[in-house]
This record gives C-alpha cells, sequence and structure tokens, in this order.
C-alpha cells in the first residue's frame, strides 16, 4: 500500500514541505547542495527505509517521520531529474526486493530512526506544519 502513496508522491516532487496521509505537511531538509554521489546514496537509503518501516512488523514509523522520508525522496527525485517511473524504477524496486531478504528487517529496520534523526539535523522536521510553506 505505502508502495502506491510513494508512487504518487512522485508526482508532488516540486513542494518543500511534504503531504501524507490526512494532508498533513512537515518541513523539508535542504538537499540542494548535496553533492550528486551522496544525492543518490540518500535517495536509495530514504526509499529502502520506507519499504522496511511500511512492511517489517516492529519498526513503524509516525505520519510525520513517513512524510518526511518520502518528501525528501521526492526532493531528491527532483533534484537528479527523475521522472516518478523512473524514481520508483530505478530505487523503489531495489527496495521491495529486499522483502524476500529473511533478515532485511531486522538489518534496515534498525537504521530508521537514525536516517530521520539525520534528516531532522539537515533542517527536516516530523511535526505538522500548521500552514504549507
Amino acid at each position: 500500500m505505502r508502495f502506491c502513496k510513494a508512487a504518487i508522491a512522485g508526482i508532488l516532487v516540486a513542494a518543500a514541505p511534504a503531504f501524507a496521509d490526512g494532508g498533513i505537511t512537515v518541513q523539508l531538509p535542504d538537499v540542494s547542495q548535496l553533492p550528486e554521489s551522496e544525492a543518490r546514496a540518500l535517495i536509495a537509503e530514504l526509499a529502502n527505509v520506507n519499504v522496511i518501516t511500511s512492511n517489517c512488523r516492529g519498526y513503524e514509523i509516525s505520519s510525520g517521520e513517513w512524510t518526511l522520508i518520502t518528501g525528501t525522496g521526492d526532493k531528491l527525485a527532483a533534484r537528479l531529474g527523475l521522472d516518478p517511473s523512473s524514481y520508483d524504477r530505478e530505487y523503489y524496486g531495489a527496495a521491495f526486493k529486499l522483502l524476500d531478504d529473511p533478515t532485511a528487517c531486522d538489518r534496515i529496520g534498525p537504521t530508521a530512526q537514525p536516517l530521520i534523526q539525520r534528516l531532522i539535523g539537515m533542517g527536516g522536521g516530523t511535526e505538522p506544519l500548521s500552514q504549507p510553506q
């Protein structure tokens, strides 16, 4: 189910704040100055964490955290010139293959909170904004 939401979210790549279930928005980090290699590594990590936290029991995240992850991925996709189909194919295709690995949940799930904290440190947030910016 989250895969479909991620694909739809890819359409909203230009928005600075990101929308989640129920229409909440959160502040997204500025990723405009990341070198391309770091941007590609981060977008892959975001896709992996999104798939794992959406599909593995015990690693669930809040709507604000999910919005921060997917919104940041969308911003990176736009920065890298990826249309939604390319974004899904290149990054979510590989992320969903992780679900075939029985160790993936316990290997990647614990990286979700450090990743979220990293995005917050880059200027993002998980609390709903009162008004879109």
